[in-house]
Order: structure tokens, then sequence, then C-alpha cells
């Protein structure tokens, strides 16, 4: 059996189930009939693949959707969907890129239509899809947006900074030859710089970025107070900037304009194009999060240096941080799409390669000082 078209028909199931749980998520009516309208033409893309394989194979079904894809739902309910978003931008340019090469291999004329859904998905991703708004009108699932779609990539990034920094800090003063405790004392030590390095960072980002938009709130609201017709002309440029037409423009404008309080949120939206949802996340539980995450990872070559000492401990040490890598790599194929050995495997590599470098580095610290 066609092993290509086989991982062709998963792409196509999977995209299908995507867009599905996307059309049931979005509170905007508008936004779930694109994706459901998105959903459907996939399953016939899907079909028409199964007919395919059932020439070779009459047993074939077609299959359920995988479990990369159900995970991603799942995590979606935490961090939020903007990462399935991207990735399914991602997808649609894969189809694309393949619709194309096979019209030209065979001759077939290339009619345009090849890049519509990759089309679509810029313009939902570029967040503004819909000229009435100027903006994604799908906000899903309202509760967890706080967290923000970038959360779960943040997350991965977090724990493999604090595994490979704190394993290369240990494996180079274990390579020094230095007694156990010290060691201990050094990866403890690592841990907690690091995790306060970064809970401090996050800190410090989220409330900056906070403060920045409270003022860019507060100014637009004194220009509403004194100027608000001038105000107002500007959101009619914005509106055509965004594709509506003149009248149209004019009318949705106007009609913001009813009241201060719906003039300010539509500058917020279309001018500033803030979210006042993410304006109530909390500074201290981005950094709680990031020192938690940090911490996650950093702890597993210490571990080992609770219990044991000498080379045994240096061993269960790189065993733990083995199977951390190889965890941290696989969750990245959330992101890239790539195969769980390949990324896992991937990770291992560079993870072991620095602590190779940092080892060595300590071990020719260490003769030189005993010599």
């Amino acid at each position: 059996m066609n092993a290509q078209l086989l991982e062709q028909i998963q792409t196509e199931v999977d995209t299908s189930f995507y867009y599905r749980k996307l059309a049931e998520l979005t509170s905007d009516e508008t936004m779930a009939k694109i994706f459901e309208s998105l959903s459907k033409i996939e399953d016939s893309h899907a079909m028409h693949m199964l007919d395919k394989i059932k020439l070779s194979n009459p047993t074939f079904i077609l299959p359920a959707p995988s479990r990369k894809a159900r995970i991603q739902i799942k995590l979606g309910r935490v961090f939020g969907y903007d990462f399935i978003l991207n990735d399914l931008t991602n997808t649609e340019n894969q189809i694309a890129k393949a619709a194309i090469r096979n019209k030209l291999s065979t001759g077939e004329k290339i009619s345009g239509f090849e890049s519509n859904h990759l089309q679509i998905m810029q313009e939902v991703s570029k967040k503004h899809a819909l000229p009435i708004t100027g903006s994604i009108i799908s906000k899903f699932e309202g509760r967890h947006k706080s967290i923000g779609g970038n959360a779960l990539r943040a997350a991965v990034l977090g724990a493999n900074d604090g595994l490979v920094s704190n394993m290369s800090l240990v494996m180079g003063v274990a390579g020094a030859a230095v007694s156990n405790s010290a060691i201990l004392l050094t990866g403890i030590a690592g841990l907690l710089a690091g995790a306060i390095s970064m809970a401090l960072g996050e800190w410090l980002s989220v409330q900056s970025s906070r403060e920045l938009h409270l003022k860019q709130i507060a100014l637009e609201a004194e220009e509403i107070e004194s100027s608000p017709e001038q105000e107002r002309e500007e959101l009619v440029l914005l509106y055509q900037a965004k594709g509506m037409d003149l009248e149209s423009a004019i009318a949705l404008s106007k009609k913001a304009f009813e009241t201060k309080e719906t003039a300010l949120e539509a500058i917020i939206r279309e001018e500033l194009n803030i979210d006042r949802e993410e304006l109530g996340g909390s500074a201290w539980e981005a950094a709680i999060a990031s020192f938690i995450l940090f911490a996650i990872g950093a702890i597993l070559p210490v571990i080992a240096f609770m219990f044991l000492s000498g080379y045994q401990a240096i061993l269960v040490s790189l065993s733990f941080s083995v199977v951390g890598l190889f965890a941290i790599g696989s969750a990245t194929t959330l992101f890239t799409g790539k195969g769980v050995l390949f990324s896992g495997f991937r990770q291992v590599l560079f993870g072991l390669a620095a602590a190779a470098v940092t080892y060595g580095i300590g071990r020719l610290i260490g003769v030189s000082i005993t010599g």
C-alpha cells in the first residue's frame, strides 16, 4: 500500500477534525460556518483518497483522527488555540505546494484554486479575516484566553532551558571531580538562579506590556473625549484599509460612536489591536509559571546527586536528563509535525553534546587545578 497516500489521508482526516472542533469552539456564527465548510471540504478530500486506496485494499476504512490531533485539541482548552491555527496554516501550505507539484509533474494546468484554503487560514491567522470587524472574530473559549496560544510553546521551551542549562552546569562541575556535595549545591544554585531569572524576566515582560496597553487606552479615551469626530474619521479609514467600502465604514463607525464606551472598545480593537481580556493576565501568575517550568527541567540532572555519588550519580543523572530531553523533543512535534522519534532523539543528541562539552571543560580545569 502507498505509504504517502496513507499519510495524506491521515492529514486530511486530522485537518477536518481540527476545523470541526474549531467550529464547535468559536462563539461567532460566521467563523463557525467557515470552519464547518473547510471541514466538509477536507472530508471530501479524504473520501477521494479512500476510494484510491480501496482499489488495492478493499477492506481499508477511513482512519480516525490521530492521537496527536486529539491531544492538541485537549491542550488547546488549557493553552489556547492559536498554535492549532498556526499548525493548520502550515498544513494548508504543504497541501497547496504538493497539489501544485503534482499538477506540474502531470502537465495539468494550475487553476489558482490550489492555495484557497491557505489564503483563508492566513487571513484568520493575521486576525483580520473578516472586514466587518477588522479583527479575528472567533474567540475560542474565553475562559482560557488569558493564558494565551503561545503558552504551550513557552512551557516546552522553559522546561528545555532549565534541563539543558542545569545539566550542562552539573556535568561541568562533575567533570572537575569536585565533591558530591559541591555538585549538588551547584545544581540547586543553578536551578534557583535560572528559575528566578526566568520568572523575573516573564514578570517584567507581562507587566510592562500591560502598563503600556493601559497607557495607550487612557490616551485614546482622552482623545475620544476631546475630539470624537476626528477619532471617528480615523476609524472610518481603518475600516476602509481593511477592505470595507466607504458607506459601510461610515455606518459602522457611527454605530460604534453611539456611546463613549462602545467608541473606546472599537478604537481599542481596531486601532490598538489590544484584547482587553489579555490585560487581566497576572504578571505574578506568569512569573510563577515560568519559575515552576524551569525548575521542573532543571531538577532532573540534580536528583541523582541527592542519593548517589561518583560515576554512578553521573550516569543516573544523565539517564534522567535523557528521558527529559526525549520527552521535550517529543512535545515539540505538536508544533513541528515531525516524527516523535526524530524530534526526541534530536533533542537528546543536542543536550548530550552540550553536556559533553561542559564535562570536558570541567575535566580540563579540574586536572589543571589538581596538577
